[in-house]
């Protein structure tokens, strides 16, 4: 048998606060909306802009508290979010027996970036994401510590301050 994937990780302003309900055995299901966009300067230089819209499902796992518990808590309108899940197709049909289709994003993770889109700091670009901190100049000479007991150590001259490592962080 073939492996397959079927994963969607997006970055994006919540649309609306979420909708959490109760359902009949008793777990919790939040449902919202995800805004992503694209910018871009068509062959006449005219910005453009395109929007699309996502929407969410984040249902609890288990028993106790879950995910779902945690976006009724803590995500609102506007808010800077990444999700990850999985994109899930379904159909049914409606009162006027008229079958209806949407897409959904059945999110398995979710971390929130900070920021809103109205203001408070996160504004639409990516500066509201966490950062990594930034690797010391390789021009810095390195200074390795020496642990109580680590005099062992001296057997590999050089070895705990070896510049030429090719370590990407």
């Amino acid at each position: 048998m073939s492996r397959s994937l079927n994963k969607a990780i997006l970055i994006g302003n919540v649309g609306g606060d979420p909708e959490v309900r109760t359902v009949g055995t008793g777990g919790r299901v939040a449902t919202f909306s995800l805004a992503t966009g694209r910018q871009w300067t068509d062959q006449s230089g005219n910005k453009q802009e395109k929007t699309e819209w996502h929407r969410c499902v984040v249902w609890n796992s288990g028993r106790g508290t879950g995910l779902a518990d945690v976006v009724e808590k803590y995500v609102r309108k506007g808010e800077k979010i990444y999700v990850e899940g999985e994109i899930e197709y379904r159909q049914w049909t409606d009162k006027e027996g008229q079958t209806k289709y949407t897409t959904e994003i059945k999110v398995k993770e979710l971390m929130l970036l900070g920021g809103r889109a109205g203001g408070m700091g996160g504004g639409d670009d990516m500066d509201a994401a966490p950062r990594r901190a930034a690797p010391s100049s390789p021009a810095a000479p390195r200074k390795a510590a020496t642990p109580a007991g680590a005099d062992d150590f001296n057997d590999f001259p050089g070895a705990l301050n070896d510049e030429d490592d090719d370590l990407p962080f």
